[in-house]
């Protein structure tokens, strides 16, 4: 075997002509051919002499040239069935939307919208406007922007009012928020210097009053959203880190992260506290993201006093950070829905989060229930208690307790049933305990038990008849 047994790509090309009557791009087509040969000139280089003749070889190129077309052809960002029971799971796109945002979404996206244009006067328009009302009227702030998420929010406010001056913040909120972003690079990228003040466990007063100086801008606190400290620790409340920033005009700027507008706490879920709360200490400028808690789009939420929003409005990267009408069309419906609507029986998020064991148990329950066909056969399950987190860095050390779904695969590993499940469309998620695929309720969406009781039973089943 030589390389004279390659075939030329045209001939490759040559096979799919009308085959099947489906349409080839050509350009694609040709690119996967050329990658095949060579893949296949490799082997050859390699000393393999697996091939037997040519028509082998040109039987495998056309069938490796097709595979890669199909690769190429199938969306990479597709559905997947949260099975984990977290809600918030960053993998998996965090905050469910609610139908009315999805709505919202198509409504724009089928056509064109009035993003940037006022239907009343027919001049140009800001595209914040078709949240800010919403946002200012549910946390009492005096005025908003929205940007792309909560890190860009931060950068761009510390941009703003910080830019070439200091921000003085405690060493215990200097905290890492997922993705190796650290709130010390965030502040490094505004342009401001990074003043620490305090210690990791302890953070007085007088630790942020003794660091100012002239070169200090801005009073920063980071609300610890994916974390606790506990012990012998204390730190200084944002009410009296706002009477310091007026005794020295110095503005306040809260990083609230999670944005809780649902009072979760009052339903005895965590301690966060409400946006609305922490605009009434008086903070100057409060950043939220839209995909956590608040149950909406990716976004990053800048709310405030009115006088320093103006600035930001103005910052050049503020155009960079901006969203677009899609976000802009699910945020608005999102909000809409914490103010004239029900969220907790609306928004996926907050339903998820509140659900109740008796709840969770009968749609365990019903899962079992679709189990039972190949019960015993190609698996064993069982209905288990446990429990799980919101995910998404919100309500640190709350655990959510439930029913779950534990299958015991008989024919085939846990690892290899999960991995067959993430193949399957579509792609079905849950997480692996003790060799058993554990299978949460709290996530599913109506409908999607059905789903994954038919792909155990056809995975376990096909594992079982070879």
């Amino acid at each position: 075997m030589d390389y004279s047994w390659l075939p030329a790509v045209d001939r490759i090309i040559g096979q799919f002509i009308n085959a099947d009557g489906v349409y080839y791009q050509p350009h694609l087509l040709t690119s996967c051919a050329r990658k095949v040969i060579n893949d296949l000139r490799m082997q050859i280089a390699s000393g393999d002499q697996s091939f037997i003749s040519k028509e082998q070889v040109l039987s495998v190129a056309v069938e490796q040239t097709a595979a890669l077309y199909a690769e190429y052809s199938k969306p990479s960002l597709r559905r997947v069935i949260n099975a984990t029971g977290v809600p918030l799971h960053t993998n998996l796109g965090r905050a469910v939307l609610a139908p009315e945002a999805l709505a919202a979404i198509d409504d724009v996206a089928a056509g064109y919208c009035n993003l940037e244009l006022d239907l009343t006067t027919g001049n140009r328009g800001s595209r914040y406007d078709h949240v800010t009302r919403l946002i200012c009227e549910l946390t009492g702030a005096e005025d908003a922007v929205v940007v792309n998420n909560n890190a860009a929010a931060v950068v761009l406010a510390l941009n703003t009012l910080s830019e070439g001056g200091e921000a003085i913040a405690s060493r215990g909120q200097l905290v890492e928020i997922g993705g190796s972003f650290r709130i010390p690079d965030i502040i490094c990228k505004g342009g401001v210097t990074l003043r620490e003040v305090g210690a990791t466990n302890k953070t007085h007063l007088a630790d942020y009053e003794n660091a100012i100086s002239e070169r200090t801008r801005l009073l920063l606190t980071v609300h610890p959203s994916n974390f606790r400290i506990s012990g012998y620790t204390e730190s200084v409340s944002l009410a009296e880190l706002v009477e310091l920033g007026r005794k020295y005009s110095l503005p306040v700027l809260d990083d609230l992260g999670s944005g809780c507008i649902y009072p979760l706490a009052e339903v005895g879920i965590g301690e966060e506290p409400l946006v609305a709360e922490v605009v009434a200490t008086g903070a100057d400028i409060v950043t939220l993201s839209g995909d956590k808690l608040l149950g909406g789009p990716q976004a990053g939420i800048i709310l405030g006093k009115k006088s320093y929003i103006a600035q930001v409005k103005k910052n050049p990267l503020l155009r960079a950070l901006r969203i677009d009408k899609f976000t802009l069309a699910a945020l608005e419906a999102t909000l809409r829905i914490y103010l004239t609507g029900r969220p907790e029986l609306q928004l996926p998020v907050i339903t998820m989060l509140i659900a109740s064991q008796e709840l969770l148990r009968q749609r365990a329950e019903h899962l079992s229930v679709l189990l039972q066909a190949c019960e015993g056969k190609y698996y064993n399950s069982e209905i288990i208690e446990g429990t799980t987190e919101a995910g998404g860095g919100s309500l640190p050390e709350v655990k959510f307790s439930g029913s779950m779904v534990a299958v015991l695969p008989l024919v085939l590993s846990a690892d290899l049933l999960m991995a067959k499940m993430r193949e399957n469309t579509p792609a079905i998620v849950g997480y692996i305990r003790e060799n058993r695929v554990i299978f949460d309720p709290r996530t599913l969406i109506e409908g999607e038990s059905e789903i994954v009781a038919a792909a155990v039973m056809r995975i376990c089943s096909e594992a079982g008849k070879k």
